[in-house]
């Protein structure tokens, strides 16, 4: 057992974003703006006028984002996309693959009228607009070519858009760490109660940028990577969640945004999990701006290269809701639109002694930042929303019990709330001796609570 891991028992351990469409026929050369900013695409790079230059014919490629007016485009209600006062533009309106794609000045015609479709891609003349290569290099031309919504022709426009809704919600999965605790077989525990789906925790640096379970175990061969495989033969997904609240972490750790999500698709090439789950906690992660940062623009081109895989990210809350911490990580993966399918709170250690009501107040707190942030309605926040809590006895010796964790599930299942999961599996299991890392510490069978969220 790491005896680090041990206390607050996660120590709070665990504690594109695509237009759907856009109406583009060409009515004129001085259009309605829908949105100004940023067009993201393959890598996580940027839309981007060569050099900066009017001229037209100039090329438009990929580039590093830099927050330049040769990378600020404005959307048009009459299909155009425009920047440095000249139009996203189809040179000589050739529907031939391999097409350049250039500014021209704004001239109503066909091939300057796109599409924005819900699979991401960027359409015209019937092509799709497309990174070459594929690469995603600094200097990367872009051009047209027959659509196959492959990655490098997946593109997040500018402010003024959301997130697809969720395509369903996530099995309740409670999480389940291998590294201490007396971890259970997956499968007997899912015989037991019914649940087919664990959130498997969790992935730390194995030194720099490396990705590694724990840090030192490694992501194939061993006993996390059997442990999924059996899970997935007996009809069941996983989960894998990076991070926590202690431990060496990729976030501080990877240099980059593409560095961070390089390492996050060798565990996705590894294990093929149904959800990513970042929890990102502590004063190397949560606190810290910078690297805040590199994991929401690294979460980009994760999702740009994975759109099927759900990303989550957990996070700590207070009684009302987020703190400030918190609040930033919502407005800032607005303002950097990162495709996020859910908002997890961990919503314990209050020191309060209604764990539901606690809960059901943080949870609002959540649905109002959410809001407040993307401009959802209360269904479309909740849809986006999450609970993780702390089976029996919290660290501050809260305590939750079956019948308040039934309370908190019907709660969320009536909201419509798309993630449930617990800290842990581990600890589900009755005991007299209180918070340990293998028992609840309250009155219970085996898998209680398991059992409960399985139910979700």
């Amino acid at each position: 057992m790491n005896p680090e891991r041990s206390g607050r028992l996660r120590l709070r351990l665990l504690a594109g974003a695509l237009v759907a469409s856009l109406p583009l026929i060409a009515t004129g050369l001085t259009p309605a703006h829908a949105a100004t900013g940023q067009i993201t695409g393959y890598g996580g790079k940027c839309v981007d006028v060569a050099a900066a230059s009017s001229a037209n014919g100039t090329q438009v490629q990929l580039y590093t984002c830099n927050g330049t007016n040769a990378q600020s485009w404005t959307t048009g209600t009459d299909g155009t996309i425009r920047a440095l006062g000249k139009c996203l533009d189809v040179n000589a309106a050739s529907t031939a693959n391999g097409t350049k794609v250039q500014i021209y000045d704004c001239n109503g015609s066909a091939a300057q009228s796109w599409t924005a479709s819900s699979d991401g891609t960027l359409r015209a003349l019937g092509k799709c607009l497309d990174a070459t290569g594929p690469s995603s290099a600094d200097g990367t031309p872009l051009q047209i070519w027959d659509c196959s919504a492959s990655a490098n022709q997946r593109w997040t426009l500018p402010g003024g858009t959301t997130p697809p809704p969720p395509a369903g919600k996530m099995p309740g999965a409670p999480y389940l760490y291998m590294g201490w605790g007396s971890p259970p077989s997956a499968t007997s525990v899912m015989s037991a109660t019914g649940v087919r789906s664990f959130t498997m925790a969790f992935i730390l640096s194995g030194g720099g940028c490396v990705p590694r379970w724990d840090g030192s175990r490694p992501l194939t061969g061993g006993t996390d990577a059997q442990t999924i495989s059996a899970i997935k033969g007996a009809g069941g997904s996983v989960q894998v969640s990076f991070g926590g609240w202690s431990g060496n972490k990729l976030g501080p750790n990877c240099s980059t945004p593409a560095a961070f999500a390089g390492a996050v698709q060798e565990v996705i090439n590894a294990v093929g999990p149904a959800v990513v789950d970042f929890d990102i906690e502590n004063t190397d992660e949560f606190s810290n701006y910078t690297v805040q940062d590199r994991i929401l623009n690294g979460l980009k081109i994760v999702k740009q290269n994975n759109p099927n895989v759900k990303i989550a990210v957990t996070f700590g809350t207070g009684i009302n809701g987020p703190d400030s911490h918190g609040i930033r990580l919502i407005n800032q993966s607005r303002a950097l639109n990162v495709p996020i399918d859910n908002y997890t709170i961990m919503p314990f250690n209050f020191g309060g002694s209604n764990i539901y009501q606690n809960t059901v107040s943080a949870s609002e707190g959540l649905k109002n930042a959410l809001k407040s942030a993307w401009g959802w309605s209360d269904a479309q926040a909740y849809a986006r929303m999450g609970i993780s809590g702390m089976n029996g006895l919290s660290d501050q010796r809260e305590t939750t019990t079956t019948a308040a964790w039934t309370q908190i599930r019907d709660w969320a299942k009536a909201r419509g709330l798309t993630r449930f999961a617990f800290w842990s599996v581990n600890r589900d299991r009755p005991c007299s001796g209180g918070l340990t890392e293998t028992c609840s510490g309250v009155p219970q069978s085996n898998w209680d609570f398991t059992r409960i969220t399985a139910g979700f």
